[in-house]
């Protein structure tokens, strides 16, 4: 797919990707002043239908993470499911894709406040089969700390936020790891820069709580959900040591990006016997099979764009 060519949609009008700009004295662009949502419409190659994964729940988070940022703009979420629908068909896209919606404070004014009502609304679409090529993963903790909530809300996907994670990946990068984790500022282990994290040991699938600063995915609650209505393995949110990891049976993270992925190493120590756990293994299928509509008990979850 050729960007230039592809179809955005921008305050209720869809748009080739080339006449979409956003002016140099934008506020998004200056300082950051937005909100984002990241999720994926998944492709059924039998089916021939392409299903976008829990879209209710993505567009109620964007709608929530824009009010605690004064964002508040005025598609309902039906309304943005249509919007979405609408853009993925315009594109015809029949592969497994991604869908990035923007809400952005664009006014030109020079001070960096979130007052103005100059709110606009973008979306595009990137073709992604895979964002990570890898399915072991290693991972080192970052010297940056996780935000906390004092000082720039986690549980909103703010645009400037992503700062804090770009520092923590390109430090990892630079020491040799494929991903970054966070501690809080008490020592907790928190999330990746960019997922959650889970640890399976002594029977248990352990992950952080919200008030360890990370943000509430929404893959991770499915994941949670999944391993407990279908593994029967009981789930716990508590605060996690660095060094719990160092010891757990199984480590492994969850996002939009990541779906399901494991983490071999964590700090130059080998987790267990250094190679993707059985319980991966057996959750990414299961995830698969939900996301793309094959599995009729959690079909819920998937919204088709096609009328076939």
């Amino acid at each position: 797919m050729d960007n230039n060519e592809s179809y955005v949609f921008d305050n209720g009008v869809f748009k080739l990707e080339s006449d979409v700009k956003v002016g140099v004295r934008s506020k998004a662009l200056n300082y950051g002043l937005g909100v984002f949502e990241g999720f994926r419409a998944y492709w059924n190659e039998e089916e021939q239908q392409l299903y976008g994964f829990r879209l209710r729940d993505h567009f109620k988070r964007l709608k929530e993470c824009a009010k605690i940022t004064n964002l508040n703009f005025p598609y309902s979420v039906d309304q943005m499911i249509d919007f979405t629908k609408q853009l993925l068909s315009k594109n015809h896209l029949k592969q497994t894709t991604y869908v990035r919606p923007l809400v952005l404070n664009d006014s030109n004014d020079i001070t960096p406040n979130l007052k103005d009502p100059v709110v606009r609304v973008i979306m595009y679409v990137q073709p992604m089969k895979k964002r990570v090529m890898k399915d072991e993963l290693t991972a080192g903790f970052s010297s940056w700390e996780r935000l906390n909530d004092n000082m720039l809300p986690p549980h909103s996907k703010a645009t400037g936020a992503y700062m804090n994670s770009a520092l923590a990946f390109l430090e990892a990068g630079n020491h040799g790891y494929d991903e970054a984790l966070f501690l809080t500022n008490n020592g907790h282990v928190s999330e990746g820069t960019r997922e959650n994290i889970f640890m399976l040991k002594h029977g248990k699938l352990v992950t952080p709580p919200t008030s360890d600063n990370i943000l509430e995915g929404i893959t991770r609650e499915t994941v949670m959900q999944l391993v407990r209505n279908e593994f029967q393995i009981p789930v716990e949110e508590r605060s996690i040591s660095r060094t719990e990891l160092y010891g757990a049976d199984e480590v492994f993270v969850s996002g939009t990006a990541m779906e399901v992925t494991s983490l071999v190493e964590v700090d130059n120590r080998i987790i267990a016997d250094g190679h993707e756990g059985n319980l991966v293994k057996s959750l990414k299928e299961l995830f698969f099979s939900v996301t793309t509509g094959k599995n009729d008990k959690y079909k819920d979850y998937c919204t088709p764009v096609y009328n076939n």
